[in-house]
Protein backbone atom coordinates (compact mmCIF):
# COMPACT_ATOMS: atom_id res chain seq x y z
CA UNK A 1 0.00 0.00 0.00
CA UNK A 2 1.07 3.38 -1.12
CA UNK A 3 1.83 6.32 1.62
CA UNK A 4 -0.21 9.44 0.77
CA UNK A 5 1.91 12.50 0.59
CA UNK A 6 0.70 15.49 2.58
CA UNK A 7 2.06 18.64 3.70
CA UNK A 8 1.96 20.20 7.36
CA UNK A 9 1.19 23.79 8.41
CA UNK A 10 1.12 24.60 11.49
CA UNK A 11 -1.17 27.14 13.00
CA UNK A 12 -1.92 28.92 16.84
CA UNK A 13 -5.14 29.28 15.80
CA UNK A 14 -5.69 24.94 15.49
CA UNK A 15 -6.91 23.87 18.57
CA UNK A 16 -6.96 19.86 16.93
CA UNK A 17 -5.09 18.00 14.53
CA UNK A 18 -7.23 18.65 11.02
CA UNK A 19 -6.78 17.11 7.34
CA UNK A 20 -7.82 19.27 4.27
CA UNK A 21 -7.64 17.50 0.99
CA UNK A 22 -7.72 20.29 -2.05
CA UNK A 23 -7.92 19.27 -5.63
CA UNK A 24 -4.84 21.52 -6.25
CA UNK A 25 -2.22 21.24 -3.63
CA UNK A 26 -3.22 18.03 -2.20
CA UNK A 27 -3.13 16.50 1.30
CA UNK A 28 -2.48 19.68 4.05
CA UNK A 29 -2.59 18.13 7.72
CA UNK A 30 -2.90 21.45 9.88
CA UNK A 31 -1.29 20.95 13.75
CA UNK A 32 -1.82 23.02 16.62
CA UNK A 33 1.56 25.05 17.79
CA UNK A 34 2.70 22.91 19.96
CA UNK A 35 1.10 19.51 18.46
CA UNK A 36 4.15 16.68 18.02
CA UNK A 37 5.25 16.04 14.55
CA UNK A 38 3.87 12.41 14.63
CA UNK A 39 0.71 13.63 15.18
CA UNK A 40 0.67 14.42 11.55
CA UNK A 41 1.37 11.09 10.22
CA UNK A 42 -0.84 9.38 12.84
CA UNK A 43 -4.13 11.50 11.53
CA UNK A 44 -2.94 11.18 7.71
CA UNK A 45 -3.37 7.02 8.93
CA UNK A 46 -6.19 6.94 10.58
CA UNK A 47 -7.80 9.09 7.98
CA UNK A 48 -6.41 7.20 4.78
CA UNK A 49 -9.95 5.67 3.38
CA UNK A 50 -11.86 9.02 4.09
CA UNK A 51 -8.79 11.28 2.40
CA UNK A 52 -8.63 8.33 -0.43
CA UNK A 53 -12.42 9.10 -0.95
CA UNK A 54 -11.43 13.24 -1.23
CA UNK A 55 -8.97 12.56 -3.41
CA UNK A 56 -10.83 10.85 -6.02
CA UNK A 57 -13.36 12.95 -6.20
CA UNK A 58 -10.90 16.00 -6.37
CA UNK A 59 -9.12 14.19 -9.58
CA UNK A 60 -13.16 13.80 -10.82
CA UNK A 61 -13.36 17.60 -10.52
CA UNK A 62 -9.90 18.01 -12.34
CA UNK A 63 -11.44 15.86 -15.32
CA UNK A 64 -14.18 18.18 -15.11
CA UNK A 65 -12.58 21.35 -15.24
CA UNK A 66 -10.23 19.81 -18.11
CA UNK A 67 -12.94 18.64 -20.28
CA UNK A 68 -14.45 22.38 -20.44
CA UNK A 69 -12.06 22.45 -23.56
CA UNK A 70 -12.35 26.38 -24.54
CA UNK A 71 -15.66 27.31 -22.21
CA UNK A 72 -16.42 28.52 -18.77
CA UNK A 73 -19.48 28.12 -17.16
CA UNK A 74 -21.52 30.99 -15.93
CA UNK A 75 -24.72 30.02 -14.11
CA UNK A 76 -26.67 27.91 -16.03
CA UNK A 77 -24.71 28.70 -19.23
CA UNK A 78 -21.42 27.86 -21.10
CA UNK A 79 -20.27 30.59 -22.20
CA UNK A 80 -17.56 29.73 -25.36
CA UNK A 81 -14.10 31.75 -25.53
CA UNK A 82 -13.32 33.64 -28.71
CA UNK A 83 -9.42 35.21 -28.26
CA UNK A 84 -9.41 38.51 -30.16
CA UNK A 85 -5.76 39.69 -31.02
CA UNK A 86 -6.57 43.58 -29.70
CA UNK A 87 -8.87 43.32 -27.07
CA UNK A 88 -7.99 43.72 -23.67
CA UNK A 89 -11.03 43.93 -21.71
CA UNK A 90 -13.77 41.11 -21.59
CA UNK A 91 -17.17 41.34 -23.39
CA UNK A 92 -19.95 38.67 -23.35
CA UNK A 93 -22.09 38.47 -26.52
CA UNK A 94 -24.42 36.06 -26.03
CA UNK A 95 -22.96 32.53 -25.45
CA UNK A 96 -19.62 33.64 -26.37
CA UNK A 97 -16.97 35.87 -24.38
CA UNK A 98 -14.71 37.65 -26.16
CA UNK A 99 -11.09 37.64 -24.04
CA UNK A 100 -7.32 38.73 -24.96
CA UNK A 101 -6.25 36.42 -27.43
CA UNK A 102 -2.73 36.31 -25.01
CA UNK A 103 -2.73 35.72 -21.45
CA UNK A 104 -7.14 36.27 -20.69
CA UNK A 105 -6.93 34.85 -17.34
CA UNK A 106 -6.56 38.22 -15.35
CA UNK A 107 -9.19 39.61 -17.75
CA UNK A 108 -11.50 36.76 -17.31
CA UNK A 109 -11.37 37.28 -13.71
CA UNK A 110 -12.00 41.09 -13.64
CA UNK A 111 -14.93 40.45 -16.02
CA UNK A 112 -16.32 37.92 -13.61
CA UNK A 113 -15.94 40.18 -10.60
CA UNK A 114 -18.02 42.52 -12.26
CA UNK A 115 -20.64 40.39 -13.01
CA UNK A 116 -21.07 38.84 -9.48
CA UNK A 117 -21.78 42.31 -8.11
CA UNK A 118 -24.48 42.74 -10.90
CA UNK A 119 -25.82 38.73 -10.47
CA UNK A 120 -25.16 38.51 -6.22
CA UNK A 121 -26.64 42.18 -5.39
CA UNK A 122 -30.50 42.08 -6.66
CA UNK A 123 -30.40 38.41 -5.28
CA UNK A 124 -29.03 39.66 -1.88
CA UNK A 125 -31.41 42.46 -2.27
CA UNK A 126 -34.44 40.41 -2.92
CA UNK A 127 -33.35 37.70 -0.09
CA UNK A 128 -32.38 40.11 3.20
CA UNK A 129 -36.28 42.35 2.28
CA UNK A 130 -38.01 38.74 2.07
CA UNK A 131 -36.50 37.84 5.64
CA UNK A 132 -36.79 41.57 7.03
CA UNK A 133 -33.19 41.84 7.83
CA UNK A 134 -31.35 44.52 6.18
CA UNK A 135 -27.20 43.95 5.64
CA UNK A 136 -24.72 46.93 5.73
CA UNK A 137 -22.27 46.24 2.50
CA UNK A 138 -21.61 44.08 -0.44
CA UNK A 139 -18.26 43.38 -0.95
CA UNK A 140 -16.61 40.98 -3.99
CA UNK A 141 -13.81 38.91 -3.05
CA UNK A 142 -11.43 35.97 -3.90
CA UNK A 143 -11.29 34.32 -0.62
CA UNK A 144 -9.03 31.05 -0.73
CA UNK A 145 -11.34 29.25 1.75
CA UNK A 146 -14.87 30.67 2.39
CA UNK A 147 -17.40 30.97 -0.82
CA UNK A 148 -19.32 33.65 1.26
CA UNK A 149 -19.10 35.37 4.83
CA UNK A 150 -21.36 37.65 6.71
CA UNK A 151 -19.76 39.84 9.46
CA UNK A 152 -21.34 40.73 13.12
CA UNK A 153 -22.18 44.30 11.88
CA UNK A 154 -24.01 43.31 8.61
CA UNK A 155 -21.45 43.49 5.90
CA UNK A 156 -21.51 40.87 3.45
CA UNK A 157 -18.66 39.34 1.20
CA UNK A 158 -19.14 36.86 -1.69
CA UNK A 159 -16.52 35.12 -3.43
CA UNK A 160 -16.63 36.37 -7.25
CA UNK A 161 -15.78 32.28 -8.38
CA UNK A 162 -19.45 31.61 -7.40
CA UNK A 163 -20.58 32.64 -10.71
CA UNK A 164 -19.05 29.53 -12.44
CA UNK A 165 -21.71 27.28 -9.77
CA UNK A 166 -25.21 26.64 -11.00
CA UNK A 167 -28.05 29.94 -10.74
CA UNK A 168 -29.57 27.34 -7.40
CA UNK A 169 -25.73 27.06 -5.77
CA UNK A 170 -25.32 31.12 -5.74
CA UNK A 171 -28.95 31.57 -4.40
CA UNK A 172 -28.27 28.87 -1.76
CA UNK A 173 -25.31 30.72 -0.46
CA UNK A 174 -27.09 33.75 -0.68
CA UNK A 175 -29.52 33.04 1.71
CA UNK A 176 -27.18 31.01 3.61
CA UNK A 177 -25.62 34.43 4.18
CA UNK A 178 -28.61 35.85 4.59
CA UNK A 179 -29.89 34.03 7.74
CA UNK A 180 -26.40 34.78 9.65
CA UNK A 181 -27.74 38.27 9.84
CA UNK A 182 -30.37 36.57 12.77
CA UNK A 183 -28.19 34.11 13.56
CA UNK A 184 -24.78 34.40 13.19
CA UNK A 185 -23.23 30.95 14.51
CA UNK A 186 -24.12 27.66 12.88
CA UNK A 187 -26.58 26.47 16.01
CA UNK A 188 -28.90 24.21 15.56
CA UNK A 189 -31.45 27.69 15.59
CA UNK A 190 -29.06 28.95 12.43
CA UNK A 191 -29.47 25.34 10.47
CA UNK A 192 -33.08 25.32 11.47
CA UNK A 193 -34.23 29.42 9.89
CA UNK A 194 -31.97 27.44 6.71
CA UNK A 195 -34.15 25.03 6.10
CA UNK A 196 -37.06 27.27 6.57
CA UNK A 197 -35.58 29.84 4.18
CA UNK A 198 -34.28 27.16 1.64
CA UNK A 199 -35.46 23.85 1.89
CA UNK A 200 -33.31 21.87 -0.70
CA UNK A 201 -29.89 23.77 1.43
CA UNK A 202 -28.27 20.27 1.56
CA UNK A 203 -27.99 19.54 -1.34
CA UNK A 204 -26.59 22.66 -2.96
CA UNK A 205 -24.19 22.23 0.07
CA UNK A 206 -23.16 18.95 -1.08
CA UNK A 207 -22.50 20.58 -4.64
CA UNK A 208 -20.36 22.73 -3.64
CA UNK A 209 -18.19 20.22 -1.13
CA UNK A 210 -18.24 17.69 -4.34
CA UNK A 211 -17.56 20.38 -6.90
CA UNK A 212 -15.89 23.66 -4.94
CA UNK A 213 -12.61 22.47 -6.91
CA UNK A 214 -14.17 23.03 -10.16
CA UNK A 215 -15.13 26.51 -9.79
CA UNK A 216 -12.00 28.01 -11.17
CA UNK A 217 -10.89 29.59 -14.53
Amino acid sequence: MSEIAYTVRRSSRARRVRVNVHAHAGVEVVLPARAPERAAATAVRELRPWIERRLGEAQQALARVAARAGTLPYLDDSLALVPQPSRTRVHRDGERLLVPEQDPSAAIERFYRRAARAEIAPRLDRAAALAGTPYRELSIRAQRTRWASCSANGSMSFNWRLLLAPARVLDYVVWHEVCHLQVLDHSPRYWSLLERSWPDYREDREWLRVNGATLVL
